[in-house]
């Protein structure tokens, strides 16, 4: 079996929400609750937080769980998974796990590591979800996965895609089965494609979409995808935040 870890890049700056992974919601800090939810994964043997500033390294420190500090000069999440894999060297998987995300479910996380488990030729993998609303397919801020029968994606992009000729776009999202998929940023790299990754240039799709992962698909490099019913809400936005905590004091 793969020995997977999970890495939380956590980045203090945020433009919407400033600081928003030491904002509090009923005694715990965004941070504290994704770490919590993230470490009920079965299959991630341990778990760390690569931060990028001293006061979210005391944070993860006081609550109990793994940091370590990385170099202000990663330039994404995934630089910052990078380096937390260079500093290990028993773990055969990495497990990129948003540090907004105080709902993440573990089993998602199962599933990405389940996935390379079983497509031993895929160098990582990650999930999606069905759209079923025609502005979520138009919205550029919701990126599209189209995917290949065998479950590998075929492309990424923030157009809708695959695009209908007659403009039928409720007819699109409405089929059955789903045509229409939304990317979930939660990836499992296998240890060797995060090397690989850190040490290329962005590609030119990339840089034309601003989808890093399109560096991969560029390259020749597989990327399996998962299928789950639904995404675990981010924190991005003071109403978001908002909206979290009503749904705690409702649940109880």
């Amino acid at each position: 079996m793969l020995n997977a870890k999970i890495v939380i890049p956590a980045r203090l700056a945020s433009t919407r929400l400033p600081e928003k992974l030491l904002r509090v919601v009923a005694g715990k800090s965004i941070l504290q609750r994704t770490y919590e939810a993230a470490s009920r994964s079965r299959r991630a043997a341990s778990m760390i937080v690569a931060v990028d500033d001293p006061r979210l390294l005391a944070e993860v420190e006081r609550f109990g769980g793994n940091a370590m500090m990385t170099s202000v000069d990663c330039q994404s999440g995934t630089d910052r998974v990078a380096e937390a894999a260079l500093a290990d060297d028993q773990a055969d998987v990495f497990v990129n796990v948003q540090g907004d995300e105080p709902e993440i479910d573990p089993d998602a996380i199962d599933l990405v590591v389940d996935l390379l488990e079983q497509h031993p030729e895929a160098y990582a993998a990650t999930l999606a979800t069905p759209i079923r609303d025609v502005a979520d397919l138009k919205n550029p801020n919701c990126v599209k996965v189209v995917l290949e029968t065998g479950g590998y994606a075929l492309y990424f992009s923030r157009s809708p895609i695959p695009l209908p000729r007659d403009q039928d776009f409720q007819a699109l999202v409405d089929h059955d089965p789903p045509l229409c998929w939304q990317h979930i940023g939660l990836y499992a790299y296998r240890r060797e494609v995060l090397q690989w990754f850190t040490q290329q240039a962005p590609s030119p799709l990339e840089l034309t979409e601003r989808l890093e992962q399109l560096r991969l698909l560029e390259a020749g490099r597989r990327i399996v995808v998962g299928k789950i019913d639904h995404p675990a809400i981010g924190i991005d936005t003071e109403e978001d935040l908002r909206a979290f905590e009503r749904k705690l004091a409702t649940d109880g």
